[in-house]
C-alpha cells in the first residue's frame, strides 16, 4: 500500500522533471535564437524538435494514454539523434576550418583542435540531455501505473 507521503514524493519528482524539461526547451530554444541559429535549413532541426517535444508534453500530460507515452519517447529519441547529428556537424565545420588555417597538421591535431572550435562542438548535447530529462519523464509515469 502506498502511503500518501510516497505519493506526494513521486508527484513532486514529477513536478521537478517537468520543471527541468520547460528550462531546458526553453532556454535552449532562447540560446539558439540569440545566436541566430537560424541561417541555413540544417540549424532548423534543433527548433524542429523542441518544438515537437513541446507538443507532446503538453499532450502527455493532458492525456497519458499508451500511444502518446510511445509517441513521446520517440520525440525523444529523435530529439537524441539530431543532437548527436548536430555534434558531428559542428565538429565537421570545425576541423575543415582548422584544415583550411592548418593544413600541415596531422589529422588528430586537427581533430583536437576542432572540439575547441569556433562553433561550440558539443553544444548539440544539450538535446541528448534534453531527451534523458524527457525519457525520464515517460519511466516515472510508468512506474506509477
Amino acid at each position: 500500500m502506498k502511503t500518501n507521503s510516497h505519493i506526494t514524493e513521486k508527484f513532486s519528482v514529477k513536478r521537478i522533471i517537468i520543471a527541468a524539461l520547460s528550462f531546458m526547451m526553453l532556454g535552449t530554444v532562447l540560446e539558439l535564437y540569440l545566436l541566430n541559429h537560424f541561417e541555413d535549413w540544417l540549424q532548423f532541426i534543433p527548433f524542429v524538435c523542441i518544438f515537437a517535444s513541446v507538443i507532446m508534453m503538453i499532450v502527455l500530460m493532458l492525456k497519458q494514454s499508451e500511444i502518446i507515452q510511445n509517441l513521446f519517447v520517440f520525440f525523444m529519441i529523435a530529439t537524441a539523434l539530431c543532437g548527436v547529428y548536430g555534434i558531428y556537424l559542428h565538429l565537421s565545420v570545425n576541423f575543415q576550418f582548422e584544415q583550411e588555417m592548418t593544413p600541415s597538421h596531422s589529422n588528430w591535431d586537427l581533430f583536437v583542435e576542432s572540439l575547441s572550435g569556433a562553433i561550440p562542438t558539443l553544444a548539440p548535447g544539450s538535446l541528448i540531455v534534453l531527451a534523458l530529462i524527457g525519457y525520464s519523464y515517460i519511466k516515472l509515469i510508468k512506474q506509477n501505473q
